[in-house]
């Protein structure tokens, strides 16, 4: 409703005209902005909502539903072994793939900078110094000479143009939130990496710790196996076994001395790798504790599937990949409907240089608007507007299938730590067994009740079951470590 302009009016003959006037000039300047205020109020494309999810209500072998979890934990709470807290510092801080990352990061962040001030008007400033000599038989030069008296012509301007889009179909809004989103992805693609990496150090670390425990048990061995050699060799001597027991001996001694320098060089490829993943040159990694020594927390709550979802850094990062698709279909679906340029501009301009500045009579002024709807490109923008379309849809499919896998994972893990605790007590068990087999074997030989054979297969076996019981307890720690970083744990 437009209100009545009172006019107070002096010596006016007509004052009903005037303010009728005055009235049709307010409405021809507030109705066209009340259009463009209310067109622009028009938002195309839909807005983001996270499509539906087949989530179990709880993990597999998982009793209960509880809402906390193990990924809540901050890294340096989690693991509390001091030197491997200082492998995992090293590679947040000079890792490169998480440096580059990184990067990414502070490159979106400039990408968002820009998306600020998307809405606001382009301003421009040209200064121009120009002189045209025609030539004297044409007929600028001609028109020229008569008109200034001279045979050239100077021109001299300065100007400003400002230029404005009016969002009318909130295009430029839609390309503020493709930016927004696509630097939150790179933000929590940045966060998987660290996950990764802080899992990479600590499955790394726990190898070299495997690595030493297999060695000592080696040396222990090989330890027994000469023992065991040098009592053949006496009983050789008095005449009670064959010399081909103490070939039998040498043999076993020498299957367990070849495994040294075998474990001494994973040991060394495994601290180069560790060194290399923290940014650092390959070299030897401190450690204090061992295998047997290392502890973990025992509280493996896993917290509920939904959460896991908002949690885990990689699935958030697919997550925002489907909030600019989203944003990129009403972008091209935009661009099929016309645009309102604004342009005005204005500066000084003077055939003179003297009277450049000369202020009236050197200003200038232009206005002008523009509605360009497009009428035919080929398809083109059908054809964008399709692809953004389906490039959602793609993007819907893309963040289902890492929640599924991301489920599949923390199902798996906890599948490991469960079935790897029951064979480490069965591995112990073993160990124990062949043990004390070694032991009365020997006993048995040197009272002539057991042959040296039996004395070999007992500390083969013996061997065998050690090593294993510490690949076992190996896969324990790193089944912890992949549940926690499954679950999204690491980047805090």
């Amino acid at each position: 409703m437009i209100q009545k302009i009172n006019i107070k009016s002096t010596g006016n003959r007509h004052p009903d005209r005037h303010r009728e006037a005055m009235a049709n000039r307010f409405l021809k300047i507030i109705i066209p902005l009340s259009s463009i205020i209310f067109i622009s109020s028009c938002k195309v494309g839909k807005e983001y909502q996270r499509p539906e999810l087949e989530l179990p209500k709880q993990f597999n072998n998982v009793s209960f539903a509880d809402t906390s979890s193990i990924a809540d934990i901050e890294w340096k709470k989690f693991f509390t072994d001091l030197d491997l807290q200082t492998l995992i510092d090293k590679g947040i801080k000079y890792n490169h793939d998480l440096l580059i990352a990184i990067k990414r990061i502070e490159i979106a962040q400039q990408g968002v900078k820009q998306a600020k001030v998307l809405q606001l008007p382009e301003l421009d400033l040209q200064i121009t110094g120009q002189v045209s000599r025609p030539s004297d038989n044409s007929l600028n030069g001609i028109s020229i000479k008569s008109f200034l008296g001279k045979s050239y012509v100077e021109n001299y301007s300065a100007q400003a143009t400002i230029s404005w889009e009016a969002d009318v179909w909130g295009k430029l809004r839609r390309q503020k939130e493709t930016t927004r989103a696509e630097y939150v992805q790179t933000y929590e693609a940045a966060k998987a990496v660290q996950t990764q990496l802080v899992a990479n150090i600590a499955q790394d670390y726990f190898n070299l710790l495997m690595f030493d425990k297999q060695l000592e048990i080696t040396k222990r061995n090989l330890a027994l196996s000469d023992s065991f050699l040098v009592a053949t060799q006496l009983l050789r001597n008095a005449g009670i076994v064959t010399t081909l027991a103490v070939e039998q001996a040498a043999s076993q001694r020498q299957s367990t001395a070849v495994l040294i320098p075998q474990l001494e060089e994973n040991i060394a490829i495994q601290e180069n790798a560790l060194q290399i993943l923290t940014g650092q040159l390959p070299g030897a990694i401190q450690r204090q504790n061992g295998l047997d020594q290392f502890a973990m927390t025992e509280n493996l709550s896993t917290g509920l599937p939904a959460s896991m979802v908002s949690r885990r850094p990689d699935v958030r990062s697919n997550e925002m990949a489907l909030v600019a698709a989203n944003a990129q279909v009403g972008v091209a679906q935009a661009n099929m409907y016309p645009a309102l340029n604004i342009t005005a501009g204005g500066g000084l301009e003077s055939f003179k240089s003297s009277n450049w500045f000369s202020i009236p009579n050197s200003l200038f002024g232009l206005a002008a608007g523009t509605l360009a709807e497009p009428i035919f490109k080929r398809r083109q923008l059908k054809i964008r507007f399709e692809i953004a379309k389906l490039q959602r849809e793609q993007a819907v499919i893309q963040f289902r299938q890492s929640v599924l896998q991301a489920v599949g994972e923390v199902s798996n893990a906890l599948v490991q730590v469960d079935k790897l605790k029951q064979q480490e007590q069965i591995a112990t068990y073993q160990v124990d067994t062949l043990n004390r087999a070694i032991y009365n074997a020997r006993l048995l030989f040197r009272s002539d009740l057991a042959n040296y054979l039996e004395v070999i297969t007992a500390q083969a076996n013996a061997l065998q079951a050690e090593l294993s019981l510490a690949s076992i307890q190996r896969q324990q720690l790193t089944a912890v470590v992949e549940l926690y970083r499954s679950l999204g744990g690491g980047w805090k």
